[in-house]
């Protein structure tokens, strides 16, 4: 149990660092790509890429991995999602800093946590509270445009957008994240990918050229095939809210390439909104580092059958997570029966 912990913590901070690199980049490309065109050809990327991943392992899963009937509704509001939340962000990167839509990203952490509590029932503790409104204070620091001004920058708002997207299709993701991690992220890129290609002809975007068509490609299979499945492989133990959790080091990453690469300029208020949202993420990461252990029972059960005395050994563990300085801590129980002696 503890070594599948640490390698889902693992897949976490892979997934924030390939998401990473997502923004900084496009913002190069979107020179050359519109926002719709660079939506589609990034989840396409990851389609593909994931794509040529599975035929090595095509056929090694079993049956009750691949998705069925029962779990449509989830498939298709993902793919609905995440044709809608890539837009938002492409036409937000190009309207503002990228340095502003990295760190304006983490406000997926509250979208996340939020949706995780009022739709899937997960528990939210009053550090995450704390957390996110620390989050969602930065976030606002970042919207406006300009010291002194009341009017909201369009770039932000259709980052924020894009988040919030991101954050309902994290919990349906999660949903059906014990099935094919290949399956859901061919699924993803292929149709998500499809849908933003279809909505780019409609709205009369330039084709790109094949040349940055390849590259897009090639981005998106790094920050969106890879970082997709790495976070779901991480979703599969750690669950919705606290994968969202590791994740949050990604805006951050974006940000330190954002004003190196593309030399950026960051304001006072930019910093002032960076530590407080450094300070909001430190805190939701203490909190998903709970001390985790598991205990190992043995029961005896002995009888009299046919005049003979038997005495059963069964052992089981259960791992739990106890929430760090609280009296009351909650366990969630992971049961398994190891071995029975006769």
């Amino acid at each position: 149990m503890r070594n599948t912990r640490i390698s889902a913590i693992l897949y976490a901070i892979l997934a924030a660092v390939f998401y990473a690199i997502n923004i900084p980049c496009s913002k190069l490309l979107l020179n050359d790509v519109s926002p719709t065109f660079m939506a589609a050809f990034l989840y396409l990327g990851a389609g593909v890429g994931v794509g040529i991943m599975y035929l090595f392992r095509y056929g090694q899963e079993e049956k009750n991995q691949l998705l069925a009937k029962e779990d449509l509704p989830y498939t298709v509001a993902m793919v609905v999602l995440d044709i809608a939340a890539p837009i938002l962000l492409m036409s937000g990167v190009r309207a503002g800093m990228a340095a502003n839509a990295s760190l304006l990203g983490n406000f997926e952490i509250v979208a996340t946590t939020l949706v995780a509590l009022l739709l899937f029932k997960e528990k939210v503790s009053w550090r995450l509270w704390i957390a996110a409104a620390l989050v969602t204070c930065s976030s606002i620091m970042l919207s406006f445009s300009g010291a002194g001004s009341l009017r909201f920058s369009m770039g932000s708002v259709l980052v924020i957008g894009a988040t919030l997207c991101w954050g309902i299709e994290n919990n349906c993701t999660r949903s059906i994240s014990g099935k094919s991690t290949y399956q859901i992220v061919i699924i993803k890129g292929l149709c998500s990918g499809a849908g933003a290609f279809v909505i780019a002809l409609i709205l009369g975007e330039d084709i790109p050229t094949l040349k940055s068509i390849v590259i897009v490609l090639a981005l998106g299979y790094v920050a969106y095939g890879l970082s997709i499945f790495t976070y779901i492989r991480a979703q599969k133990t750690l669950g919705a809210a606290k994968t969202s959790a590791y994740y949050a080091s990604a805006p951050f990453i974006g940000v330190l390439l954002s004003a190196v690469f593309l030399k950026e300029h960051l304001t006072s208020s930019f910093m002032t909104a960076l530590v407080v949202m450094l300070a909001g993420t430190a805190l939701i990461v203490y909190e998903s580092l709970v001390y985790n252990h598991m205990h190992v029972h043995r029961h005896y059960i002995t009888h009299t059958h046919d005049g003979n005395t038997h005495t059963h050994v069964i052992v089981h563990s259960h791992s739990h997570n106890h929430m760090l300085n609280e009296n009351n801590h909650a366990h969630t129980h992971d049961i398994k029966e190891l071995e029975r002696y006769l």
